[in-house]
């Protein structure tokens, strides 16, 4: 089954590690110049670096749809530069998931491929997805709708060991981006996480530095740009979230759901 994931940040990743695993064969796609935060568990920092591994799988960066074939047969995980899903029409896949996660539909249709799957909110089951899957952190993480929409993003980041808003770091300005410390850093309240052209980005709280954006993007002020994790475990910094498994596993069970039905 070959299914192209759009989105390489890091609930799309975890999805392609479950989906990997199962023995799909997968291409991810992405912006040309990535902005994803938990870059050491992203698969879009194949498009930077042209190479990168999370968990053990090797994702490569691919220029075209044929290239991208290619890689797969080696048992890559090809990565485009393709926000736009061009290579969609030429793969001709048997699914497309749309991990964008831009909290609105950016161009995915039902049209896509056998089977569309979306992730988080913005789509409606049925309408412009064959199936939706929550994000919200709680109850319904990773459930799979086939009717309906996911909740509306509430502008609150789950809550993780006690703290929500106050584990995101975010551009105090507009201007360049110039980190100061290392992912996976232990860190204090009110240390200098990075610069934002001459305007230091203050950590919040005490905890590890599990995301931080990478050096040399020009970001608007509010822009999401850093993650502290108050359980202050460095390895969770290699590795993919519970958020993005348990969603990887709804995005599994409703590729699997509608193929068994059109194969029955």
């Amino acid at each position: 089954m070959l299914v192209v994931i759009r989105g390489a940040g890091d609930i799309a990743s975890g999805i392609a590690l479950r989906l990997h695993r199962a023995g799909m064969e997968l291409v991810l796609t992405d912006l040309p110049v990535p902005t994803a935060v938990r870059r050491t568990v992203c698969f879009s920092e194949a498009i930077r670096l042209g190479e990168t591994q999370v968990e053990g799988i090797t994702a490569c960066l691919a220029h075209t749809p044929g290239e991208a074939m290619e890689l797969m047969k080696q048992g890559s995980i090809p990565v485009l530069a393709d926000p736009e899903g061009r290579c969609i029409s030429a793969l001709k896949p048997d699914g497309v998931v749309d991990a964008i996660l831009a909290k609105k539909n950016l161009g995915t249709h039902m049209d896509m491929a056998p089977v569309v799957v979306a992730v988080g909110p913005g789509f409606t089951a049925g309408t412009d997805c064959h199936a939706a899957v929550e994000t919200m952190r709680g109850h319904t993480l990773g459930r799979v709708l086939y009717t309906g929409s996911p909740i509306p993003n509430t502008g609150v980041p789950g809550n993780i060991g006690g703290y929500t808003v106050e584990r995101v770091l975010r551009a105090p300005a507009q201007g360049m981006f110039h980190p100061c410390l290392e992912i996976g850093a232990q860190v204090k309240a009110g240390q200098v996480a990075a610069m934002v052209g001459d305007v230091p980005m203050l950590c919040t709280i005490d905890g590890c530095l599990r995301g931080l954006l990478q050096n040399g993007i020009e970001v608007p002020a509010g822009m999401k740009c850093g993650d502290i994790d108050p359980r202050c475990k460095p390895e969770h910094c290699l590795c993919a979230s519970d958020k993005a498994l348990a969603v990887g596993g709804g995005v599994l069970e409703a590729l699997l759901h509608f193929t068994a039905k059109r194969e029955g």
